[in-house]
């Protein structure tokens, strides 16, 4: 498996031993401190509105959230974390259907869904499939729908939905518009609090390098300013490469294993960064974007020294992924990957740190 370092990594080229021992990845560091967390757990303030959404929804992908410990870690932190409150994920597509119920429903409330939309297309407020687009209206649902019970991973983020090609079916010369709705995100980001880009369109080829294009500035970008952008690898079940844009530095490559087990499949390689159970590439970087969203409330949360295991945090984020991860093999590519294991994750950073502060 390529680290996020570029690194070919068995325990962790890019963080030293000593660096996790102090920040307590040994595993049982500071077990005895759980019991305690769980009972403070109680004491923070926390909405109504997550409670009630985890005592009556039911998983948007059952499967899926379940082999990949979406769905204990709601049971486990849901005293602790808000699952995404007051965080914005960007979803880089080919535009939504806005008046499909799971994000109409609440436009007129103060915490609607959809916080902010775009089309770089265009130039334009209006987000609205033209010509080939589709992929975008269900993009968001693995990561963030609650409706009618239904809920993503982060089901209580919100949404900046942003058209920035005709097609996720794409080619590399979208990179223009594509660059242009990455820029939107760096200059908005902290106006409507964007801490994650699921950068969905895929050219469906085999890149065993990275393509140079005018989105590699914009993603450099991003991750110097601690925003998490993942992409896709595609699902042609290559083996020698991936999908562009998921191909280029900066952008966290996610592959799938099968719903169910954790057979590799789809398109994989080297760069990939980690795969998630899901039908398509495409849902596992959904849910892996709003398993990002609860890790870095956890984080915020615990009071965790993520510098100590890299300066940047979206690297030490895919680092604790990774690391927390299950080992999975590919006899097809003889490469080793980590499976999310988001329970795994958030766990860690707790046990790591001794004094829990309030949720956003």
């Amino acid at each position: 498996m390529t680290g996020v370092n570029g690194k070919n990594l068995h325990f962790c080229e890019s963080v030293s031993r000593r660096q996790l021992l102090r920040v307590g990845f040994v595993v049982g560091v500071y077990l005895s401190f759980l019991g305690g967390l769980q009972f403070q757990a109680h004491s923070f303030a926390f909405s109504n509105k997550v409670v009630n959404s985890l005592q009556f929804g039911k998983p948007a992908q059952t499967v899926p959230f379940k082999q990949a410990g979406v769905i204990t870690t709601w049971e486990k932190y849901k005293g602790v974390l808000n699952f995404g409150k007051n965080q914005t994920l960007a979803l880089v597509d080919d535009g939504c259907d806005l008046s499909k119920p799971e994000w109409a429903s609440d436009r007129n409330s103060d915490y609607p869904k959809v916080l902010v939309t775009y089309d770089a297309v265009d130039g334009d407020t209006d987000p609205k499939h033209e010509g080939r687009g589709y992929h975008g209206t269900t993009i968001g649902i693995p990561s963030s729908i609650n409706h009618n019970g239904l809920l993503g991973v982060a089901f209580n983020n919100q949404l900046a939905v942003i058209r920035s090609l005709e097609c996720c079916h794409c080619k590399t010369t979208d990179s223009k518009t594509l660059a242009k709705a990455l820029a939107w995100v760096a200059k908005n980001h902290q106006k409507y609090d964007i801490t994650t880009v699921n950068l969905a369109p895929v050219d469906d080829l085999a890149h065993d390098q990275p393509v140079p294009t005018e989105i590699d500035s914009q993603l450099t970008k991003l991750r110097q300013l601690g925003i998490w952008v993942s992409a896709p690898t595609g699902n042609h079940n290559f083996t020698n490469g991936i999908s562009w844009p998921s191909s280029q530095p900066n952008c966290f490559a996610i592959g799938a294993v099968k719903p169910g087990s954790d057979t590799v499949y789809l398109d994989r390689h080297s760069k990939v960064d980690l795969v998630v159970p899901a039908a398509a590439t495409s849902s596992s970087n959904a849910i892996l974007c709003g398993a990002a969203m609860i890790l870095r409330e956890a984080i915020e949360v615990s009071g965790f020294q993520w510098k100590e295991v890299d300066p940047n945090l979206p690297v030490a984020m895919m680092t604790i992924f990774q690391q927390t991860g299950v080992e999975v093999q590919d006899p097809a590519t003889k490469l080793e990957f980590k499976r999310l294991d988001l329970l795994a994750a958030v766990d860690f950073v707790f046990e790591s740190s001794r004094t829990p502060r309030s949720s956003r």
